[in-house]
């Protein structure tokens, strides 16, 4: 699973961590994210946020979603080896890994 950490105001993935659905691989992310000081955080309800985000900085909301997912949505579209379903996939985390480093750093710096 990638996680994935965008700031509503600036284009593109500010943060990623690649993992599982536990809270020991979003520790990872949030130790970054929780540097911006943000005035409160969106997410998608997933269990594992109520652990590390106060109760009063915390929306859920799918709504506000829309510029996550089209971020992912992005990523999806530039790398195959996100779809499972591809002939593309990579096992290969190492691998996997380098190609979003790289198709990041493609976007921000073109």
């Amino acid at each position: 699973m990638l996680w994935t950490g965008v700031d509503h105001f600036r284009q593109g993935i500010l943060a990623w961590v690649l993992g599982d659905h536990s809270a020991e691989t979003f520790q990872a992310l949030w130790d970054i994210v929780y540097l911006w000081k943000c005035y409160f955080y969106v997410t998608d309800g997933w269990k594992v946020y109520a652990s590390f985000v106060e109760p009063g900085d915390h929306i859920i909301s799918k709504t506000y979603m829309t510029r996550l997912e089209g971020e992912n949505t992005r990523l999806r579209h530039y790398l195959p080896r996100l779809a499972q379903k591809t002939l593309c996939y990579s096992k290969s985390v190492d691998m996997l890994k380098s190609s979003i480093l790289l198709l990041l750093h493609f976007f921000k710096y073109r």
